[in-house]
């Protein structure tokens, strides 16, 4: 039982705080920068870098499954508030 614990324990410290994914199947295209799997009938592209780790054979044909987390690099807001606020000015007022 302690044992078990002590396996959840580490298995918790080595996940990812960001929400990770996986994708499994064929692989179409690799280079340095992606990797094109065959998913169903989709084509998903993914980007791997020289940190990227890869266990096994990595080349075209080979069944894979991708380990990836979805970041984001860049947010914009707008302002809603400021838009609603024109359109209601910019309104006619109704005819009786």
């Amino acid at each position: 039982m302690k044992r078990s614990i002590g396996v959840f324990a580490a298995l918790m410290l080595v996940v990812p705080a960001a929400m990770a994914y996986q994708v499994t199947g064929p692989v179409l295209e690799v280079t340095d920068t992606k990797i094109v799997v065959e998913k169903g009938k989709e084509k998903w592209e993914i980007a791997r870098d020289k940190d990227t780790k890869v266990t096994g054979d990595l080349k075209k044909g080979a069944k894979v499954t991708i380990q990836y987390q979805m970041t984001a690099t860049s947010i914009e807001a707008k302002d809603t508030k400021a838009k609603d606020t024109k359109a209601k000015e910019t309104k006619a007022p109704a005819k009786k």
